[in-house]
């Protein structure tokens, strides 16, 4: 801890957000649009071009409740245009080995009508996210951006905290929210630890090319390893084009990450079984570990820890950045509840609390469902063909599913 110097530039805002991420952007756009003036910080500027060096080429589903919120802020008609729309998810159960292809067993596909007269969600590229964010975010009234500056220490107490950044400036906000991702130095500031589970794989993200059309239906195919998961884009240049996650032991995933293309697209043709015909590499490939991470706590003195600084799921289900803008949600509905109760402790304790439960139970079941589908004993193949009929096949636990998909579980 720190405290501020005397000839330090002084700003005074009401929130102040680290972390210039998708979270982080978002968080500015809602708080500044909700009337708080709002300082966003982040000490390294977004990629926003898929070809450019540290471009994130994995995908986002972003499912209603996001929607939801991106309406509220007035920042859907910015990012609609970029959206593919998806109208199902099929889930395919497989077994076969690496060289191989991939042999169905079983799939089921999950209508998003079934759950209201519109899809389920909307897929984009990340790198397309920020590039739209970083373009909207100097519009809205009550909203500053500082790339290239990030958080350095912080002093809190009861009415303010106190924050100095890297190039010296120190700001005074009612409301600190760290949203600068899982090795947060906000969260670590504030003296929150996290606890972390390692699984010895690593995700390579990318975009695909595939002779068959995805129709607007998301596709998970499982088999040892973790899934393969191929999320519908637009066509690009006339040609059907899915972004893809593809989970693997770390070795596993580090070989693919340099195999020569045409072996690699021989490689993902197999592990996708067929059902998009060939597959080809349409950019270059992009590598992440898998963990759980949960943060001891989501608040402190004038102190909100939301998305990945939070909590980092495997990437099942689209749950990780839906759960960070619940995060965010709840944290809005409290600000807009009581603006005068800005960041002090009761309404931190409330956002604590109401996110606590939701996060645990997903961490709990995306945890325990990665350790069965990426799992190459036979019995734990056949609970995760078994458990898939089931979900699919039994009616109130297909909706509850699919319920606990779109929003907070209950």
């Amino acid at each position: 801890m720190s405290t501020p110097q005397n000839n330090a530039q002084r700003l005074t805002v009401d929130v102040l957000v680290s972390g210039g991420g998708i979270a982080g952007m978002i968080a500015a756009a809602a708080f500044g649009a909700s009337g708080f003036k709002t300082l966003m910080v982040d000490p390294t500027p977004p990629v926003t071009v898929g070809t450019d060096a540290g471009s994130d080429l994995r995908s986002t589903a972003f499912l209603r409740p996001a929607r939801d919120l991106f309406e509220r802020i007035g920042i859907w008609s910015v990012l609609e245009p970029y959206a593919t729309p998806l109208e199902a998810l099929r889930v395919v159960d497989t077994v076969g080995a690496d060289g191989t292809p991939s042999e169905v067993r079983a799939e089921r596909q999950f209508e998003g009508t079934e759950t209201g007269n519109e899809p389920f969600g909307w897929n984009f590229l990340n790198w397309m996210i920020r590039r739209e964010l970083a373009a909207v975010l100097p519009t809205i009234h009550n909203t500053q951006t500082r790339y290239g500056t990030g958080f350095k220490s912080m002093l809190t107490r009861t009415g303010e905290a106190l924050v100095t950044l890297t190039d010296g400036t120190q700001v005074a906000a009612k409301l600190v929210i760290a949203a600068d991702g899982r090795g947060s130095p906000v969260r670590e500031a504030a003296g929150i630890g996290v606890k972390t589970t390692h699984y010895g794989q690593k995700s390579l993200s990318f975009t695909t090319f595939h002779d068959l059309p995805h129709n607007n239906v998301s596709t998970e195919i499982y088999r040892e390893g973790g899934p393969f998961t191929m999320v519908p884009l637009a066509d690009i240049d006339g040609r059907h084009a899915s972004a893809v996650v593809w989970m693997n032991s770390g070795p596993r995933a580090v070989d693919l990450l340099n195999m020569a293309v045409p072996e690699f697209n021989a490689a993902m043709t197999e592990r996708s079984a067929g059902l998009f015909g060939a597959l080809e590499l349409a950019s270059h490939r992009g590598i992440f570990p898998i963990i759980t991470q949960l943060a001891d706590r989501l608040a402190a003195e004038r102190v909100a820890v939301i998305a990945e600084a939070a909590h980092v799921l495997p990437p099942i289900g689209a749950q990780g950045l839906n759960t960070s803008l619940n995060d965010l949600a709840q944290l809005l509905d409290l600000a807009c509840q009581t603006p005068a109760s800005l960041g002090d402790r009761t309404m931190l304790d409330t956002y604590a609390k109401a996110r606590h439960r939701d996060i645990a139970a997903r961490a709990f079941v995306v945890d325990k469902f990665n350790r069965v589908v990426r799992s190459d004993t036979g019995i734990l193949n056949s609970i995760r063909l078994m458990g898939l009929k089931a979900v699919h096949d039994i009616k109130p636990v297909r909706m509850g599913v699919m319920r606990a998909g779109l929003g907070p579980l209950t």
